[in-house]
Parts: structure tokens; C-alpha cells; sequence
């Protein structure tokens, strides 16, 4: 839980909109755009005003283990997605896909990371400008998630 604090801490102080996962974008898309995409999910609770929506199992969707939509209950809007891949993502892919490490001094205009650790000792990617955060395995080469936030542009 301590991580999942700290990671949306962070993220809620870049000024950025998150990246889209699945044409699904949080802080933009609807509950009922993701019900419509991948159909009823293997599991939905609601707590503290917040609905997580899981699709796992059977109803798994390609190439993933598990995805989690979190929900506002009040705006029916995705504040976050988190992807547990299917297959064993490493760095190389991730840093292809969404950009290298960011270089010391300013960063610059295109994507890039900063590698954080939580306060668990969880190593993670921190792309502030596409409000994601790739956490890594124990071995600190692959992937083991990646949560897509949805962020304020102020």
C-alpha cells in the first residue's frame, strides 16, 4: 500500500496527462468504454470511492497475467491501469518503448525515466511525463508491473 501511496504521489506533481494503455487513457476515458473493450471483467469491488475493475484468468486480456482499471465512482472516469505483463518484459523493450534513463542535469523534451526505489525497497521507472512507473522484478531487469496514472495538466 506504502507503494502504491508513493507512486501516486509523484506522479500527481508532474504536470503531464497520462499515457494511453490499450486506447484505454486514464483521466479521460469512462467505466463504460472499458466495460465495452474488453467485456465484463473477472472481478469489480468498490471501496472508499474508488471501483478497481480486474480482468484475469479466463478473462485475461492478450498478453497480460492481469489488468486492473481504478475507477472514480462519482465520474466513472480511469484514474489508473495497472498491467501485470504476460510475458517477461525486460529493460531493453521498456526503454524502447517509452524511452531511455534521463541523463544528469536537465532533462529533456522526450520522454525519459528516473530509477526511484519505494520506501520497500521496490525499484521502479518513473516516466513523470507519461505518469507511468514500471516496477521491476527482484532482479531489477524485468518487469513485474506497470501503473498508467491519470494526471492534471495545471
Amino acid at each position: 500500500m506504502k507503494t502504491l501511496t508513493l507512486v501516486a504521489v509523484l506522479l500527481a506533481a508532474a504536470p503531464v496527462v497520462a499515457k494511453p494503455w490499450q486506447g484505454i487513457e486514464p483521466g479521460q476515458t469512462r467505466r463504460d468504454s472499458v466495460i465495452k473493450k474488453f467485456g465484463d471483467p473477472s472481478r469489480a469491488i468498490t471501496a472508499d470511492g474508488k471501483e478497481t475493475i480486474a480482468y484475469f484468468g479466463d478473462k485475461a486480456i492478450k498478453g497480460t497475467q492481469q489488468v486492473q482499471f481504478t475507477v472514480d465512482v462519482d465520474s466513472q472516469q480511469v484514474e489508473r491501469i495497472s498491467v501485470f505483463p504476460g510475458p517477461v518484459v525486460d529493460m531493453e523493450s521498456v526503454e524502447n518503448t517509452y524511452g531511455p534513463a534521463c541523463p544528469s542535469g536537465r532533462a529533456p523534451a522526450t520522454p525519459c525515466y528516473q530509477k526511484k526505489v519505494t520506501d520497500e525497497f521496490r525499484t521502479f521507472l518513473f516516466y513523470s511525463r507519461l505518469g507511468l512507473a514500471v516496477f521491476l522484478n527482484e532482479d531489477g531487469k524485468t518487469v513485474q508491473s506497470l501503473t498508467f496514472n491519470a494526471l492534471a495538466t495545471k
